[in-house]
């Protein structure tokens, strides 16, 4: 590598990994935290091999060698159908041994849903911070100040944006391929869309407009190119998802009404808050029950906070703009993504009430589901 291919390649990784960064005044900002993003990404990128190798090797077990190939088939896809781009990402796979590719951290104030920001230079202000090793980001979250909420959550997979294409790209990662067919498609949708385009600071909108992109490519994707048996696996796991998403999308429109309310002091939004998340505990048992003890939401469940609440919100606050726009389109992808840039343009604010007027999110469209961090934390 020369020598200005390497300096492209640390900056580029500072740039798309800024995320996962430190922010201004933040705790435990420093040299030390700056690398971990950048060595953490490497690690990856160089225990990634290209998809023909795993699937020649005589060593590959068979269940994987079947899900490469059938992540071949949706990488092609997602560019001949779903116009994301045809690049190096999604063309290798790492195993990383471990259960998560980064873990994120979040937090809120206890009486409010808005999540605590960091802020970067290119990218823009964000919502949470990443962390390649668990145990660092436990760490920095007991760091922060007392009268935030914070939660720890996994990340199956992060997109470095297009940035580092030329040296490989995203490369799929043993913490997803195992995932159903559908869910297996949606994050390679979502991640892809996220190379579409970046709209600095404005977490909510890239992350509605990456969550439509995966919902609309996902349903194309099962309609048409998975087996029965496949439709029926993602039809039982999604039935299960739009449940809970009802039921969380309910919490948080009871919390937001809680903390809004100026009638109530903090020590009544205090209580009923908590009576609020003990009726949400009672009422998931119940899901729980209905679902023959189907335990893949417990670790979110037994965590949530504001910061879960806030976290959720900002993957699907926009969608059903986003998804109103793809009608208005033609459901054509290529003209879909010609109209999001053209409002990525616009001031934050006016993109946002352009998509809002587009279309009211309902409990329906909400509960509707979408890709957020892990199987177990997929809500």
């Amino acid at each position: 590598m020369s020598s200005v291919r390497a300096l492209f390649s640390l900056v580029g990784l500072l740039v798309v990994l800024a995320p996962g960064l430190s922010g201004c005044a933040s705790p435990g900002t420093g040299v030390g935290y700056y690398w971990q993003s950048v060595s953490g990404h490497l690690q990856i990128m160089r225990a990634a091999r290209p998809l023909q190798d795993w699937l020649d090797d005589a060593q590959t077990p068979p269940a994987l060698r079947q899900r490469l190939a059938l992540a071949q088939r949706i990488r092609h896809f997602a560019a001949a159908e779903l116009a994301l781009p045809d690049n190096a990402s999604y063309h290798r796979y790492a195993d990383l041994h471990r259960r998560a590719a980064v873990y994120n951290v979040v937090a809120a104030p206890a009486l409010s849903l808005t999540l605590q920001s960091w802020c970067f230079p290119v990218v823009g202000c964000v919502g949470y911070r990443g962390y390649f090793d668990e145990a660092q980001a436990q760490a920095f979250a007991r760091s922060l100040p007392e009268e935030l909420e914070s939660v720890v959550y996994p990340v199956p997979a992060y997109s470095t944006l297009g940035w580092m294409n030329w040296a490989g790209g995203d490369p799929l990662l043993n913490t997803f391929i195992g995932y159903p067919e559908g869910e297996l498609a949606r994050i390679v949708f979502h991640e892809l869309a996220h190379q579409v385009l970046y709209a600095k600071g404005d977490m909510v909108f890239n992350e509605s407009f990456a969550t439509a992109v995966e919902r609309l490519g996902g349903e194309r994707w099962l309609t048409h190119h998975a087996s029965d048996a496949a439709r029926r696996e993602y039809a039982a796991f999604d039935a299960r998802r739009r449940e809970f998403r009802a039921l969380t999308f309910a919490v948080r429109q009871r919390l937001e009404g809680i903390y809004a309310d100026t009638a109530l002091d903090d020590a009544e939004k205090a209580r009923r808050k908590s009576a609020t998340m003990d009726d949400f505990r009672q009422t998931y048992q119940t899901l729980r029950q209905r679902w023959n003890g189907y335990a893949g939401y417990d670790a979110w469940v037994a965590r949530a906070n504001n910061a879960s609440f806030g976290a959720q919100a900002a993957y699907d606050t926009l969608v059903p703009g986003f998804e109103a726009l793809f009608e208005h389109q033609g459901r054509d992808f290529r003209r879909f993504y010609d109209a999001v840039r053209a409002l990525a343009q616009q001031p934050l604010e006016e993109r946002h009430a352009a998509l809002r007027q587009l279309s009211t999110p309902s409990e329906a469209t909400v509960a509707a589901g979408q890709a957020v961090p892990a199987p177990a934390d997929r809500p």
